[in-house]
């Protein structure tokens, strides 16, 4: 079955980083990426919610707004979608997304349409 992995974590920390400690945060993401390439279907890094745009059509009408949909202490950063063959082993996957040590992830299984 595959899921989402939904990478959330507080982007106004990445702000402060140095470049060492940018460059340790993508080696250990390269790290996690090599160990589980055999569950990994795809994934990426998403720019700052600064760069977001969200829409909403009501009574016929677009709305369109700067930044995302609501503001949370935790933003989306980047996801993964990964074949596993349950939700016990989504979890255990997930619990190795370096994000997961500062932040939170989030998983959703996805609808296999037949």
């Amino acid at each position: 079955m595959r899921y989402l992995l939904m990478i959330y974590d507080n982007e106004a920390q990445e702000v402060g980083a140095t470049p060492e400690q940018k460059a340790a945060v993508m080696e250990a993401y390269d790290a996690f990426s090599h160990n589980n390439k055999a569950q990994i279907m795809g994934g990426e890094a998403l720019l700052p919610t600064t760069s977001a745009t969200t829409v909403r059509m009501r009574n016929g009408e677009m709305l369109i707004s700067d930044g995302p949909f609501a503001e949370t202490k935790e933003q989306l950063g980047g996801y993964y979608v990964v074949n596993c063959a349950n939700l016990d082993e989504a979890i255990a996957t997930a619990a190795q997304i370096p994000g997961a040590k500062s932040g939170a992830i989030e998983i959703r299984p996805i609808v296999e349409w037949e």
